[in-house]
């Protein structure tokens, strides 16, 4: 989550200037404050009178020198806690509360200066309300030009302290009760920021209402979990610090347990180096008992020893001659069977590499076989294809010959029936001189000259629709050995993205292998281990963090948070931004 920056609401900011002040801005603060001296003067001298009149006459005082006293122990008050409060600024040490006891001594002088002037016998009227609001005029600019003073005094003395958004006006006006909530909840817990308030407001909208979404209304069933960000956020929790503070708990409760395991493993390494040195001691101390003893006895059986190991020397040197050989025989056959041991070793290694060099081999052939076998039969289809369209190509080019021979014989026909229906108009013009006989003759040959042509016509025309029949039937199997053909390209670029798909997941698989071997030697903890696998999983995504969904992190994470899994890509995201890339 990007860090909020805090702006007033006049759109300032609060940072200052750290320039000293020039000589024109020294002058212009000099009369700034002989002003503000001057209206301190002025209203001063205006309440004096009658603030004395009224406190002799309506507060019951005495005299009109004890109402004077009075006057001027109320102005002095307030000049006094006025120096206070803007010397305590200027120290950088304020007092926030003594602003109240001024405004309210303040107030206190303005209403006594209101009611000095109110009528007596008489009903208010318009002109008396705006003489009573007259008499406060001075004291509340006065007051209003010390806030100004000892809030530019605070900036100049404290340039780094951040300033407190103040919330607008209208939104009291609109919505005085959840305004006053925000106010509480800022005030309560530290926020300086009213935008960052409103987000956090709408984040717990929008993140009730996926609730409700989720849950088609009743929020009833949702989990302790989830609805910790509606029972946290009179805390001052954002919604993504109350989803993660499950994680957060338990992350603390793994460490504390970790942590005492590690006391209760060191006190058991004390308590063993104790038993330990306890034991070293007592061994030394029993050491130097038979090294006592050792010498005593070697002391009174010097003699003894001296006389038998003369008588022994020789047979003690041939013993150890003995020895000696034996111990050298034995080296001598250690030494035979570590090379023999040694070299089997060799050999099983150079047998395991031939092995391994073998398999891959296989692995390699066995491959070729298969891209010879889909080649094989790829061509196959191609040549089955090719056939096929050739044949295809006959039948097409034997039907058009027979359409054109049925067009040509219908034409024949066509040529045929004219030549009949000629006959019988000069049949019909040589009547009158032919004979009847001859004429019925001539008219039954026409008829069936006629008939004859209609036949071979309709002939024609079946032989033409059988010849289309033929090149329909050719084009639709070139059309179906085309799309056989390109089944059989596709069956190719399929198996051959499949191929390269497998090989990419191998190369994930041995780039996530490495990075797993990589976060065991580092002795990551498991959030580090689990923001690496989101980062792998964005590299994966091409790299644009946005391009991950949440949803998927949960899955391969099996953390059922959406703000965990939000937390997660964020980090990872940084640490991608910070140069970290999968070896």
């Amino acid at each position: 989550m990007a860090e909020f920056v805090s702006e007033t609401e006049s759109g300032t900011g609060t940072d200052t200037s750290p320039a000293r002040l020039t000589g024109t801005q020294k002058w212009t603060a000099g009369a700034i404050v002989a002003f503000a001296l001057a209206l301190a003067g002025i209203g001063l001298y205006l309440s004096f009178e009658h603030v004395a009149q009224f406190a002799h006459e309506e507060l019951r005082f005495g005299s009109l020198g004890k109402g004077q006293l009075f006057a001027i122990g109320v102005d002095v008050g307030i000049m006094v806690m006025i120096a206070v409060d803007l010397l305590m600024a200027w120290l950088k040490r304020p007092i926030s509360w003594i602003r109240y006891p001024v405004w309210l001594l303040t107030a206190a002088t303005v209403v006594l200066n209101a009611a000095s002037g109110a009528p007596k016998d008489r009903a208010w009227e318009l002109l008396d309300y705006v003489a009573a609001g007259a008499h406060g005029v001075v004291p509340v600019l006065f007051i209003m030009v010390v806030e100004l003073g000892r809030t530019s005094i605070d900036r100049v003395v404290r340039p780094d302290q951040a300033a407190r958004d103040s919330i607008p006006w209208l939104r009291w006006v609109l919505a005085p009760v959840a305004t006053a909530r925000i106010f509480r909840r800022m005030r309560l817990w530290g926020v300086t920021s009213y935008p960052e308030m409103i987000r956090r407001d709408q984040e717990l909208i929008a993140y009730e209402q996926w609730l409700k979404r989720k849950y088609e209304g009743d929020i009833s069933q949702a989990t302790e979990d989830e609805l910790l960000p509606m029972r946290m956020a009179p805390y001052g929790y954002t919604v993504a610090q109350a989803l993660a503070m499950p994680e957060e708990q338990e992350q603390a409760a793994q460490e504390r347990e970790e942590e005492a395991e590690r006391r209760r493993l060191d006190a058991e390494t004390r308590s063993e180096v104790a038993k330990a040195e306890s034991e070293a001691e007592r061994l030394r101390a029993k050491g130097k008992v038979e090294l006592v003893q050792a010498e005593i006895d070697g002391q009174t059986g010097q003699a003894r020893a001296h006389a038998r190991a003369q008588v022994s020397a020789a047979e003690r040197a041939a013993a150890l001659e003995q020895e000696a050989l034996d111990r050298a025989l034995m080296a001598e056959a250690r030494a035979r069977e570590a090379e023999a041991e040694r070299k089997e070793a060799q050999e099983r290694k150079a047998k395991a590499a031939a092995d391994l060099e073998a398999a891959d081999l296989e692995r390699k052939a066995a491959e070729q076989r298969k891209a010879a076998a889909e080649a094989d039969k790829i061509a196959d289809a191609e040549a089955d294809a090719i056939e096929t369209e050739r044949i295809a190509e006959v039948r097409r080019r034997k039907a058009a010959a027979d359409l054109e021979a049925a067009e040509l014989e219908r034409k024949a026909a066509q040529k045929r029936k004219e030549a009949a229906e000629a006959d019988r108009v000069a049949e019909a013009e040589a009547q009158a001189i032919e004979t009847q006989a001859i004429a019925e003759a001539r008219k039954a040959a026409a008829e069936a000259d006629r008939v004859a042509a209609e036949r071979e016509r309709a002939a024609a025309e079946a032989r033409r629709a059988t010849a289309e029949a033929d090149r329909k039937k050719a084009e639709e199997d070139r059309r179906r050995e085309a799309a056989l053909a390109d089944i059989a390209r596709a069956k190719k670029e399929a198996a051959e993205a499949e191929r390269a798909a497998a090989e990419t997941r191998r190369v994930a698989a041995e780039i996530e292998r490495a990075a797993v071997e990589a976060e065991d030697a580092a002795k990551l903890k498991p959030r580090e281990r689990a923001v690496r696998k989101v980062a792998r999983m964005i590299l994966a995504a091409g790299g644009d963090t946005d391009r991950l969904p949440l949803a998927e992190i949960q899955r391969e994470l099996a953390v059922t948070s959406p703000g965990t899994a939000s937390e997660y890509r964020q980090e990872a995201a940084e640490l991608l931004a910070g140069g970290y890339r999968p070896e």
